[in-house]
């Protein structure tokens, strides 16, 4: 037997198994971590800022404080929602405005509006969900407003679709309000959810970036939930166990996803599970709330632990073929229970949304942070 014939082979053989497996994980990072490229053709290949970002976890680290912050007045920008202009609604404490998000291993580029106007440059831009899609527009919005105050705009409001434009860069940033992002159809029986429908997606066709949100209406009950039955299939009931559902929702937005949007033209992210902060005993503070909150928590981790719905978010996708980018603001939005309107919105305490400006603001410097 030619022993060294028989290494050699081995050897080669060794090789090939190793640029396979390397293959493989370039293709999984590619698809589950790597951000977009900040070109101005968005679909091209990765700059060299998004290779710098493979590895780095730009959701695991700490809100640190930072005077240069916030990046806009809210009296200055003219697409607030006045349930999320906590100041106008007489909320004294401004320490709230005064964080920003420090990752633990790498450095947060700072928001650009330019920047970013620029590498969006005649593109559309589609935020698809329930009220923090709202939230985040808004966000979004004043950002992009403050970075070129004089640049001419136009908005038109409508129901379930709204229009900015910034027509000096033909850029235009729509809200699409799709409260679970499946249906809800009027039939006999009353309102139905049907969990495995989504016609209001013809409207979501042909845009370059799509930043889909849902998961807050889906825990509502009873006179607060928009539905009265919901249908899987040939199946209708009354109701069921909600992350059930919550899946098959998602499943069907996945499929959607997969069978109309083309990758080469359009980028997908999904905005995440944003917390509430009803529940004090989360953070070792029983029978409190998000109300007279001023103080952020202290260190990268929450005391009680991820949602369970965002488990059940990256299940699906993980199902999911083509890249899906997801911004995944949980954790560090968990440790913001000063930033929420609390009493200051528009009736009651706010647990659910956020100040503006405020927190909303990191999520779109993480989503600017994929294309710079």
């Amino acid at each position: 037997m030619d022993f060294g014939y028989h290494r050699s082979c081995l050897l080669l053989t060794g090789v090939i198994i190793l640029l396979q497996v390397q293959l493989f994980l370039a293709v999984t990072l590619a698809k589950t971590q790597v951000p977009f490229s900040s070109s101005n053709n968005i679909s091209s290949s990765f700059s060299t800022r998004g290779r710098e970002l493979l590895g780095c976890d730009l959701f695991k680290g700490r809100w640190v404080v930072d005077n240069s912050y916030p990046l806009y007045a809210a009296s200055s920008c003219p697409y607030i929602d006045p349930g999320y202009d906590c100041q106008k609604h007489g909320r004294k404490d401004t320490q709230y405005l005064k964080y920003s998000w420090k990752p633990d291993s790498c450095n947060l580029p700072r928001f650009n509006g330019l920047d970013l106007l620029n590498k969006w440059r005649g593109k559309k831009v589609m935020f698809v969900g329930d009220s923090l899609s709202e939230n985040m527009w808004q966000s979004l919005a004043c950002l992009l407003h403050a970075s070129v105050p004089r640049s001419k705009t136009s908005l038109q409001h409508g129901e379930p679709l709204t229009t900015l434009t910034f027509q000096d860069y033909g850029v235009t940033i729509f809200l699409y309000r799709s409260t679970y992002l499946v249906d809800i159809v009027r039939e006999k029986i009353g309102r139905v959810l049907k969990l495995d429908s989504i016609q209001a997606g013809k409207a979501w066709k042909g845009m370059d970036v799509l930043v889909f949100n849902s998961w807050h209406w889906w825990t509502h009950t009873g006179r607060s939930q928009p539905w009265d039955y919901m249908q899987y299939g040939s199946s209708i009931s009354k109701d069921m166990d909600r992350f059930e559902a919550y899946f098959k929702g998602m499943t069907t937005w996945a499929r959607w996803v997969d069978l109309n949007v083309n990758p080469a033209k359009t980028k997908v992210f999904f905005q995440g599970i944003s917390p509430s902060h009803y529940v004090g005993q989360e953070w070792g503070s029983p029978s409190k709330s998000c109300n007279g909150q001023a103080q952020p928590l202290q260190g990268s981790t929450y005391p009680a632990g991820s949602p369970k719905a965002l488990g059940v978010l990256k299940k699906v996708l993980g199902s999911v073929k083509i890249p899906v980018y997801l911004l995944d603001i949980t954790t560090l939005s968990q440790l913001r229970k000063d930033a929420h309107p609390s009493a200051y919105g528009y009736s009651g305490v706010d647990c659910s949304h956020w100040c503006l400006p405020g927190l909303p603001d990191t999520w779109n410097q993480l989503l600017y942070a994929t294309f710079h």
